[in-house]
């Protein structure tokens, strides 16, 4: 397949990044910036390089692109289905915000990896607030015995994996950067707050459903933004972090 690369930049070294730009500004219907394109290259052949890549099996840069329709375009895996969320929701800096009645559906299902090799993670752009409930990214909010899910309950999130009963809780309010979960047999790595930690919890049944991205739960209207999500296999969420941060933080210098 012939790659689409801007014409004022022919640093790609990476196909799957190369592909992916094309794919973007083919929905943009423009060419992204030299820094945006290769600030993209980078954060594939960092992930690569840091081993984490292969276990990502559904994925969304939701900021960089021009157009909301270019955000949607998924850097791995399936396309998702945007549910009510207009371009006036999207900024190209930090991503997609949440509003009512919205979210964002990653065609993963809750039950597409393995019972005991599995991670979730969202980048958020801007801080949570203490107001709503909101399942930033997850299967089967708040039900079944097996589902997966970093949600948000008005003042706390709660971290789930393969289990109704949270792994960690922690404040809601401020909290920004990458949030993830990722597990390994009963091995639980809880990242938040540029800090990663252990624990041990046995897992049941994944609970089916397809993953929400971005997803608010009731009527009150609070803003949060996101900027990057994954979806898949056991992975370091130490280095995917630092890795969507500075990204993001490219985007931040790059674009206007």
């Amino acid at each position: 397949m012939s790659l689409r690369i801007n014409s004022d930049f022919n640093g790609v070294t990476d196909p799957d990044a190369g592909a992916y730009i094309a794919a973007v500004e083919a929905a943009d219907g423009q060419l992204l910036e030299f820094a945006v394109g290769k600030a993209i290259n980078d954060f594939v052949v960092g992930c690569k390089a840091d081993g984490t890549w292969n276990a990502i099996k559904a994925s969304c840069i939701l900021a960089g692109a021009r157009t909301l329709s270019g955000a949607l375009v998924p850097l791995v895996g399936a396309a998702p289905t945007n549910i009510n969320f207009a371009s006036g929701n999207y900024d190209r800096k930090i991503g997609i915000s949440a509003v009512v009645n919205a979210s964002i559906g990653s065609n993963r299902s809750a039950t597409a990896d393995p019972q005991n090799n599995n991670h979730i993670s969202i980048y958020l752009a801007s801080p949570l607030q203490s107001t709503g409930s909101a399942r930033l990214i997850g299967g089967s909010f708040g039900g079944g015995t097996g589902f997966t899910s970093i949600e948000k309950n008005t003042s706390n999130i709660n971290f789930h994996t393969r289990n109704n009963t949270a792994v960690a809780t922690t404040t809601a309010n401020g909290k920004m950067g990458l949030l993830g979960l990722s597990r390994l047999s009963t091995s639980v790595v809880v990242r938040f707050s540029s800090t990663s930690s252990n624990y041990t919890q046995s897992s049941n049944t994944p609970t089916p459903g397809n993953i929400a991205v971005i997803s608010q739960v009731d009527s009150i209207a609070y803003s949060y933004s996101s900027a990057f999500y994954s979806i898949g296999e056991a992975l370091d969420l130490a280095l995917l972090d630092t890795r969507v941060t500075t990204l993001i933080n490219a985007f931040a210098a790059a674009i206007p």
